[in-house]
C-alpha cells in the first residue's frame, strides 16, 4: 500500500454545493485538514459535507458564520476517513466566495 499526500484546492464556492474532492476508485483517503477563506466583502455562512454512495449523506460544518477577510481551519486534530466515491463538498450562501484547501493523505 502506498501513502500520498496531498492538497486539493477549490476556489470561488457558492450557492451550489461543489465537490472538492472525490475519492478514486481502490482508494481510501484520510481527511487530515480543512481551511476556508472568505474572498467576500462581506461575512458569509459557509457548510461541509460528506456524499456517500452507498449510505447517508451528512454535514461536516453547517452554516457557519465566516467574516470577512478571514479563515479557519477546523479539523485541528480530527481526521474523516473516506472510501471509494466518497466526496467532500463545499457550499456558501454567497456566489464565488468561498477557497478551500484539503489536506488530504491517500492510500491505495
Amino acid at each position: 500500500m502506498a501513502n500520498t499526500f496531498k492538497l486539493k484546492t477549490k476556489a470561488s464556492v457558492g450557492v451550489t454545493t461543489e465537490n472538492v474532492y472525490v475519492t478514486p476508485a481502490a482508494t481510501t483517503t484520510v481527511v487530515i485538514g480543512v481551511t476556508l477563506a472568505n474572498t467576500s466583502g462581506h461575512s458569509i455562512n459557509v457548510g461541509m459535507g460528506i456524499t456517500r454512495a452507498s449510505t447517508d449523506d451528512v454535514n461536516v460544518l453547517k452554516d457557519i458564520p465566516l467574516p470577512q477577510g478571514s479563515s479557519i481551519e477546523f479539523m485541528q486534530g480530527n481526521k474523516v476517513v473516506l472510501e471509494t466515491t466518497d466526496s467532500f463538498t463545499a457550499i456558501s450562501d454567497t456566489a464565488s466566495s468561498l477557497d478551500v484547501a484539503l489536506t488530504i493523505m491517500e492510500i491505495t
